[in-house]
This record gives structure tokens, sequence and C-alpha cells, in this order.
């Protein structure tokens, strides 16, 4: 596989590489690039052959929005890339800020429609374009109806400026009951999701990956490598550094635990049999698993790009996939123990019985 061997996101017509550029790491920031090396990521990235670019309102206060749409226009790229943006959190939040009571404008977060008009209109200003190819719902708020969720992000659709939206962090029930409203209704529905998946982040294996596959809607992992985790950049008993999971960050310690590091000692066993990377390993294992159309990669400087990139090549053997699925299995759970290929076996009379898109 290559940055240039494209696939369609989900059961629909926008084509996208299998590595999507994230650009959390554009905009000021204690672990970003600044702007001249971001362009130089920006660039590297579309002449390695890649054409999905994924930022946010909320990354860095909406200059990452501001930098994307500035590269674009810069190099006439608008109609080759496939840019997308989200919406859903408060505008005037810190996710890394102590909490504080009261807060700012309700209505300037969430996934209700006063919210989200108001959202995509900043995001079209910043980014410097009148349409986005993809809208994501960054988070679901708890409290929205799907319905509403549903026929807002199709006059979205229907207005012109998104041609696709996706959910991101959301209940599996809540994609499932998204789409078939859509259906019902005749109206455009969710074409992918994107979760947290990786090696040491496999939950969602019981419910989201199953859901999207059976409607037909992609699945885009983040954050693969466990905010650096599976780059192996740290140490069993030594996780001080410079890199996003030290100090304060999104995933505070849940990363640093012994399960998370035995899964490391075997991406690493694997990378030395390979000659690559711990990251290349894990991103090829996030890769090459069921329903995975794209895979979420970010970046600071063009080399650490780079070997992200190549992962696209490297492809792990059955012994070795075998090897890291093992190493992270989840902890049982009753609706996986349901799917379980055990079980599977003795309902089918002792045949392996596979389902569509197995």
């Amino acid at each position: 596989m290559t940055l240039a061997d494209l696939r369609t996101l989900g059961r629909s017509g926008l084509v996208v590489s299998p590595l999507a550029l994230g650009t959390m790491t554009f905009g000021p920031g204690a672990w970003n690039a600044d702007d001249e090396m971001a362009r130089k990521i920006f660039d590297a990235y579309r002449e390695a052959g890649g054409n999905f670019v994924d930022t946010s309102d909320i990354y860095s206060g909406g200059g990452s929005e501001e930098l994307v749409g500035r590269f674009i226009k810069e190099t006439g790229s608008r109609d080759e890339v496939v840019l997308a943006t989200k919406f859903g959190f408060n505008g005037s939040a810190n996710p890394l800020a102590a909490k504080q009571a009261g807060g700012g404008n309700p209505n300037a977060g969430g996934a209700g429609a006063k919210n989200i008009h108001r959202a995509i209109d900043a995001s079209l200003r910043r980014l410097g374009t009148d349409y986005v190819d993809l809208y994501w719902m960054h988070i679901w708020d708890g409290v929205t109806p799907a319905e509403e969720l549903v026929e807002t992000l199709g006059s979205l659709v229907r207005a012109g400026k998104i041609r696709y939206y996706g959910l991101s962090d959301m209940p599996a029930w809540l994609a499932i009951k998204a789409a078939t409203i859509a259906t019902e209704r005749g109206v455009p529905g969710p074409i992918a999701i994107q979760v947290e998946y990786s090696l040491v982040a496999r939950d969602v294996e019981v419910e989201h990956i199953p859901a999207a596959r059976d409607a037909g809607m992609g699945v885009q992992p983040w954050s693969p490598l466990a905010g650096g985790f599976l780059s192996g950049k740290y140490r069993r008993g030594d996780t001080a550094g410079t890199g996003r999971l030290s100090g304060v960050n999104p995933f505070g310690d849940s990363k640093f635990v012994n399960r998370n590091w035995d899964v490391l000692d075997v991406v690493k066993a694997i990378a030395t049999e390979v000659d690559a990377s711990p990251a290349q390993v894990a991103l090829a294992w996030a890769m090459a698993r069921p329903g995975i159309s794209s895979t979420l990669i970010g970046a600071r400087t063009v080399e650490q790009l780079q070997g992200n990139l190549a992962a696209a090549a490297l492809q792990l053997d059955d012994g070795h996939m075998a090897q890291l699925n093992e190493a992270s299995a989840p902890a049982s759970n009753f609706t996986a123990g349901l799917t379980s290929p055990a079980i599977r076996h003795m309902i089918f009379g002792g045949h392996d019985v596979r389902g569509w898109g197995e």
C-alpha cells in the first residue's frame, strides 16, 4: 500500500488517502509546529500523494483552520484536498485548563442547530472557503436529539456548505440511530465515524466498528499512536519528557499502565524483526484492521511525518498481526463474547462461518 492507494470513505463517493493529515499541531501551542514548519508538513504530505486534511474549530483556538485555509489558497489545491473540520466543543473552552464555574455561552457548543449554524459559518470564514468536504460532529453533547442533528447537518449538505458529514466520539447507538433516521427520511446521513482506536484502545471493536460497518460508514481512528505512547519514546518508570503525554494532557497518565507497557514490548520486538519503527508497526496494524477507511496521523516535524507516512508501505504478515492482536486483546466483554470466534463456531455446529465484509 502507498499513500496514493485511495479508497472511498465508507459507502460514499468521497475518495480519500489511507492516511489523513491531522492538523491539531498547527497554530499556537506548546506541542505545535510553528507556521513555517506547519507549511512544510502540509506540502510534504501532499507531495507524498496525500489528499485528506483534518482540522477543527477548537484546534489552537481556530488558528489551525486559518493556517490550513491559507496553505490551501496559496497552493491552489482546494479542488484536490478533501478538507474536513469539526464542531461541538464550546469556543470559549480549553480542555486542558482547570474547570471554572459558569463558563461561556452554552449555545457556542454542542450539537444543536443554533451552534452548528454558528460554527460552520465561523469555520468557513477562517478556512477562506465556501464549503468543506467533510463536517464532523467533534463530540456528542448528550442532550441534542438525533433527529435535530440529522436534519441540521442534512440542511447544510443541501445548502452546499458541506458535502458530507460524520460523527466523532459518540455512542454507537447514536451513530446507528442517525443513519436510520436519514434513511427513513430520505435525507443525507453520516458517512463515517471517528473514534480513538489503537493497540492500547480497542474497546470500540465491540460496538462502534461493527455498527459502522453494518451501516456503511467508514471508520477513521484518531490517536492511533495513543498520544505518542506507541512510538516508544517513553520508558517504564521514566515517563518524563516533552511529548504530548508529559505534564498536563487530555490523557492524563491513563496510557502508562502495565498492560500497555506489555503491548509496547511486543510492538518493539516486531519493529526490530521487520526493520521498522514502533510507530510504523502500530500504524500498519491500525490501517489493516477491518472497517478502517483512513487513519489520522499528526506531526510536529517533516521527519516525524515522513516516518509515519512510511507505515503505508509496511505490510505485517499474519503471524505479526496475530501477535499484536493477542497482546492487545481487550478485557472480556459480554457483547464481544457473544460474537467471539469460539461462540460462532459453536453456533454453527463446529463450522467457521464468516459474515459479510469480514
